[in-house]
């Protein structure tokens, strides 16, 4: 994907990968990686992540930042959150997710290499006892 937009324009020296139509940029910095994902229109993970992933949800954690556009989320309880840019975001592992509307969704975020939720202190899946403290 190639842009003028500074947001979605390329990273230099980022390992760049599509998968399931998102773009991933990544670049590791301070003991962890820093991804920017480009979500296009129409993404939802259970449709288009799911068959490559192969677990029912999406299980990991997601915390940083919604530069652009909005985002839905669902966990297996039913609970739901919808997130619109500018928004920080905190999602705990066990959820579908997808993009609202007809522009791209651009998250920023911090990651770990499956200990994100450990690392910044989320459960390793969805409850409601320790969703607020997940967004703190």
């Amino acid at each position: 994907m190639t842009s003028s937009d500074t947001l979605t324009a390329p990273i230099p020296d980022a390992q760049t990968r599509e998968v399931g139509g998102v773009q991933v940029d990544v670049v590791r910095t301070a003991g962890c990686r820093m991804k920017r994902v480009i979500y296009p229109p129409g993404f939802r993970w259970s449709t288009d992540l799911k068959p490559v992933v192969g677990t029912d949800l999406c299980m990991h954690a997601h915390v940083g930042f919604l530069a652009q556009g909005s985002i839905g989320i669902e966990y297996a309880d039913g609970c739901k959150k919808e997130f619109t840019a500018p928004e920080m975001i905190a999602v705990e592992p066990g959820h579908d997710g997808w993009v609202i509307g007809d522009a791209v969704a651009v998250v920023v975020e911090v990651d770990f290499e499956g200990e994100t939720a450990s690392k910044v202190g989320m459960p390793a899946v969805h409850s409601h006892g320790d969703a607020q403290a997940a967004r703190r």
